[in-house]
């Protein structure tokens, strides 16, 4: 089973005091208490600390928050190893970075990631944020009623007065897999790829699935693939806006390729010596990976293992 070390916006350290913050009155305390930190977001760019040589996310005081427009109210995210307690704001304001002084900068969240630039936990703690946030831009009105909704239990659900509604953030499946079959395995490339990348396929859960059923669904629908067997391997958080990714591995009972043009601008059996050059880089036609951050890469390398 891969480890998924290198897994982008995984690991979160925080306690998320889902206990505490249900009481409305402990929350206030949190938010008014000096040691508060407040992680704050404009648009889909983080402010990032990079006064170091180790970049980290930057952690401001309420006032200081306030001063860059971030002054709405603040989604709990949770409590540190050091006990203070870590909220996330989204500014007003368009864009803040004249704003900054020169130790902070905003830094687009997918290139923190794919970069490295971070570690992995404070990867997560911006995960958390950014789909949190995302969340609450976009449900201020009740999906039943249409009234507008207030922010309950430090940002893990919205209430609605108009008709005692509740609505708590959405997390989104999407099930990712690797096919293999007779020493290959099947990977496509999408459009939207960069140059020679080919990927695991993946695709929304529907309604009424399991998980296995859905990855079937999708590789047969994308490349005319029927599925056996199929083995569930690790998740990763995708925060773009709120996706769970569901890695798997599946057995192919069919060889012939029947591929969707639109979804896919191909789909194609690899070997296993090709798979291995993908991953050093050293593939004659320039085909590669996905990065170490991206969880297709540690299903590639699952299937690596099991075809040697």
């Amino acid at each position: 089973m891969p480890d998924g070390k290198t897994l982008g916006f995984a690991f979160a350290k925080l306690d998320r005091k889902a206990v505490e913050r249900v009481d409305p009155s402990w929350v206030d305390q949190q938010r008014a208490d000096p040691a508060s930190r407040f992680v704050c977001f404009c648009g889909d760019r983080p402010v990032i600390d990079v006064s170091a040589s180790d970049l980290q996310v930057a952690r401001f005081t309420r006032q200081q928050a306030a001063n860059l427009g971030c002054d709405g109210e603040p989604v709990l995210l949770g409590a540190e190893e050091t006990g203070d307690t870590l909220f996330a704001l989204q500014t007003r304001e368009d864009d803040i970075s004249t704003t900054l002084n020169e130790a902070h900068k905003l830094i687009d969240l997918r290139s923190l990631a794919t970069q490295g630039s971070l570690p992995p936990h404070e990867l997560g703690i911006l995960a958390q944020a950014r789909s949190l946030l995302h969340w609450h831009e976009r449900h201020g009105f009740c999906a039943v009623c249409g009234a507008p909704t207030q922010m309950a239990e430090a940002g893990y659900r919205r209430h609605c007065d108009a008709c005692n509604g509740d609505h708590f953030p959405r997390t989104d499946p999407v099930v990712i897999i690797v096919i293999i079959k007779e020493g290959r395995c099947l990977l496509g490339r999408s459009p939207n790829f960069i140059e020679g990348m080919y990927s695991a396929l993946a695709g929304f859960m529907e309604p009424g699935e399991t998980m296995e059923d859905a990855a079937r669904r999708e590789v047969f629908e994308e490349a005319g693939i029927r599925v056996g067997k199929v083995d569930y391997l690790l998740s990763q958080p995708w925060p773009f806006p709120s996706s769970l990714m569901i890695g798997l591995i599946g057995e192919a009972l069919n060889d012939d390729i029947v591929m969707d043009a639109q979804e896919l601008e191909d789909v194609r059996w690899f070997e296993l010596a090709e798979l291995k050059q993908m991953l050093s880089g050293d593939h004659t036609d320039g085909l590669k990976m996905p990065m170490q951050m991206a969880i297709a890469h540690h299903l590639v390398l699952e299937a690596i293992r099991r075809l040697s």
